[in-house]
């Protein structure tokens, strides 16, 4: 066993037990309250710049496959948790986590109170912490953390993005089959999608749907993108705060009303700064697989998947644009409809099955549009 010790911006410290990666990370702290899915979780590029503590208590149990990833690599900063199971029992692990989070250089910390940590986010907030292996001194790792980027200032999307345009042609196969979903032919919907930190859940998804899909780099122009022609435009999930990629907010702006547009998370939050609207920061975030959200337009409950920091202030809005969906614990914003436009989009993950199907709809709302604007 080796010692390891997690600070956190407003001074408190924990120790526990290193697991991983041997060193020093540091990034904004965030909590997580899904009770399954830590490797969809640590490769989802959302949460690039971040350390992530699981509210549940043992994690490793099931180890590491080849299938349950959503990008080529994890982008945590840092993995806290209370039990870490190294010895997982499953029929498809291929590795445990621990020799999964070494290979990647990220250090993991366990023997954590995850509950007095998460709380102690809920009430100070999300902020900058550190995890170390190497550096026991408080005072130093304090001044450290203190002195680390703010996720406020850096453009973490850039980092995620692909650096060139591709192909995506895989659904969701066998994982289709075993929940029923229904892979229609393609009908020739050729939708693009920029790539602000894709999880590839979401192009299974378009495929399922019929979609032939590519996907270009977050600075893609808008000219660029009209020239490719494309029935319907995607603006996916990423990392960070929205108003720092403000090249993707006036890309989507010269979009507006070209083409259908469907945004998931960030992508949700660009194009509400895009319909003139603003962003703010949230305490401590909307993250898990178990958040209620009103859709207000049929008053039914969907149980969603999140993962994000910032949401779009509702006074904002004009009055084209159109709330469609709320979250249920607080009442911020959570889908956007523009009233003249084929434009749509949710800051949840209707690609990510929590309910298991609750938000399945969402994309053969997106081939309506795109059916009505070709017609």
């Amino acid at each position: 066993m080796k010692k390891a010790i997690l600070v956190l911006e407003e001074g408190t410290f924990y120790e526990g037990i290193g697991f991983g990666a041997d060193g020093e990370s540091y990034g904004e702290i965030v909590f997580n309250t899904s009770m399954t899915g830590y490797q969809e979780i640590m490769t989802d590029p959302s949460y690039n710049g971040q350390i992530v503590v699981m509210t549940y208590p043992e994690i490793g149990n099931y180890g590491i496959n080849t299938d349950d990833i959503e990008s080529l690599r994890p982008f945590v900063r840092g993995f806290v948790v209370r039990e870490y199971w190294n010895k997982p029992s499953n029929w498809r692990s291929s590795e445990n986590l621990e020799s999964y989070l070494k290979y990647y250089n990220i250090v993991g910390i366990h023997g954590v109170d995850t509950r007095g940590v998460t709380r102690r986010i809920r009430s100070q907030g999300a902020q900058r912490a550190a995890i170390s292996t190497v550096d026991f001194s408080h005072a130093r790792l304090l001044k450290k953390v203190r002195s680390s980027p703010s996720i406020l200032d850096v453009d973490l999307v850039t980092e995620v993005s692909c650096q060139r345009p591709y192909t995506w042609e895989k659904g969701s196969g066998v994982l289709a089959q075993s929940h029923n979903i229904e892979r229609k032919p393609s009908k020739g919907h050729k939708v693009l999608v920029y790539d602000y930190g894709i999880k590839q859940n979401i192009l299974r998804r378009l495929v399922d749907v019929g979609c032939d899909v590519k996907v270009v780099p977050s600075q893609t122009s808008s000219e660029e993108v009209l020239s490719m022609e494309p029935d319907g435009i995607v603006l996916s999930n990423g990392p960070g705060d929205p108003s720092t990629v403000s090249y993707a907010v006036k890309c989507v702006e010269k979009l507006v009303g070209k083409k259908p547009i469907f945004g998931i998370c960030l992508g949700h939050q660009i194009l509400g700064l895009a319909l003139g609207g603003k962003t703010f920061k949230l305490k401590f975030g909307h993250r898990g697989a178990n958040q209620p959200v009103k859709n207000l337009s049929t008053g039914k409950v969907e149980i969603t998947s999140q993962n994000h920091g910032f949401a779009v202030s509702p006074d904002s809005l004009g009055n084209d644009v159109e709330i469609t969906h709320i979250n249920l614990n607080d009442n911020t914003v959570e889908g956007l409809r523009h009233k003249k436009y084929p434009i749509i989009s949710v800051q949840y993950h209707p690609e990510a099955s929590p309910g298991p199907h609750d938000s399945s709809y969402l994309f053969d709302e997106f081939i309506r549009l795109m059916q009505e604007f070709d017609s």
